[in-house]
């Protein structure tokens, strides 16, 4: 409950990371858990905290407590933001969903370039500029931080592979850990399998700078329905989109990220006890972010 009881809080959250299909399992909770209303996620806990708890469980205000509440939003590399959970919701349940390393940064950054956040230049430039991003990669710490404030076994640890090729048991798996009844996506064929992906670059940069801000500014106000009937009009795509192709990692881009993240891919493997071969070997040329995915990681002990 909020501070003045009148609405409920979530019983799970799916922190992300940012880039790990999370509009996509937004999509399909949708129905079946009460998520905040009008927008797939709030972002309180990092961007609007000074707006209050109450600002945040107004999005869940139509909740009857007959479906499980939850939120799927990227919290995942924010210790602050973890530990306002901790303190507001501290029973809540956590998903966790784990990316190949150099593709979700890559994702990333298109989105970065998508939003102007980042200048016109190659990822490594990005990296050299914007080293936050290369941070975030940190995941067997920042995994850790979460087991440690909300305990083992109130966090599920998924796999973006699992989410790619096999989305049927991978949501079986997040609606049975947070008691939603299963879920046949053959029963809803407008979901669709991939994640919501940046192919272009602003073909003016000032102008998608410029529409972040108002969407920012929006979102503040819980002017939600606003921001959706802009996005079915296309007019965020149109400000973020329209200019140059991003074009594929080559193969020593991808080697030399790979060496990069190999210490935390391993630290990863290592706290998990799984096996991370298929996001230590260099691909040429990259994939598309919306291609088949490589190999599921293999389960060592089961």
């Amino acid at each position: 409950m909020s501070q003045k009881g009148k609405y409920r809080l979530p019983e799970f959250l799916g922190v992300g990371p940012p880039r790990t299909g999370t509009t996509w399992l937004h999509n399909v909770l949708e129905g079946h858990a009460d998520l905040p209303y009008g927008i797939k996620e709030t972002g309180f806990f990092s961007v609007y905290y000074d707006k209050g708890i109450d600002w945040y469980a107004r999005h869940f205000r139509y909740a009857t407590g007959e479906r499980p509440v939850g939120e799927i939003s990227c919290y995942f590399f924010e210790p602050e933001a973890r530990e306002r959970i901790k303190t507001h919701i501290p029973n809540c349940k956590i998903i966790v969903t784990m990316r190949d390393p150099v593709d979700r940064l890559y994702s990333m950054y298109k989105l970065l370039r998508h939003t102007a956040a980042v200048r016109r230049g190659t990822l490594e430039e990005t990296l050299n500029l914007w080293p936050s991003m290369a941070k975030g990669n940190r995941y067997a710490s920042h995994l850790q931080g979460w087991f440690d404030q909300f305990g083992r076994e109130n966090i599920l640890v998924t796999m973006y592979d699992e989410l790619r090729s096999d989305p049927q048991q991978y949501l079986n798996r997040i609606t049975g850990f947070v008691g939603i009844d299963r879920i046949a996506l053959s029963d809803r064929p407008r979901i669709r399998d991939d994640v919501y992906a940046f192919h272009r670059a602003p073909r003016n940069r000032k102008l998608a700078r410029n529409a972040s801000r108002v969407k920012h500014w929006l979102k503040g106000r819980q002017a939600y329905g606003v921001i959706n009937l802009l996005e079915r009009a296309g007019v965020w795509q149109f400000c973020g989109g329209r200019g140059e192709a991003f074009p594929p990692l080559t193969p020593e881009q991808d080697a030399r990220l790979r060496q990069r993240y190999l210490p935390e891919v391993e630290a990863l493997e290592n706290m998990l006890g799984i096996d991370l071969s298929a996001w230590k070997k260099p691909r040429a040329p990259r994939v598309l972010e919306n291609s088949p995915p490589h190999s599921l990681p293999r389960l060592v002990n089961g």
